[in-house]
């Protein structure tokens, strides 16, 4: 997993294109179509009853070096394309 703790500031909106049921747990950045930086997330986890968020959200935390407590799903908690914010 790349060290992304540049990204860890406090107020910035991450785009997160989630990939569920994967070979892998993975978070990799990846270079949005406006030309801004979000991330791609892959996770074992099944996509049902929230496990797969709390998945992703432990994987953001630890990739950006944060407390998971920090990170704030704003959009998507149904779909693969997600809004965190970082408190």
């Amino acid at each position: 997993m790349d060290d992304l703790a540049d990204l860890a500031v406090p107020g910035r909106v991450i785009a997160v294109r989630v990939t569920p049921r994967a070979a892998r747990n993975q978070v990799t950045p990846a270079l949005l179509e406006d030309g801004s930086t979000g991330l791609r997330v892959s996770t074992t986890t099944v996509p049902e009853d929230g496990k797969a968020n709390a998945a992703v959200i432990k994987l953001i935390a630890k990739a950006l070096g944060i407390a998971k407590s920090r990170l704030t799903l704003l959009r998507g908690e149904t779909g693969r394309d997600k809004l965190f914010r970082i408190d």
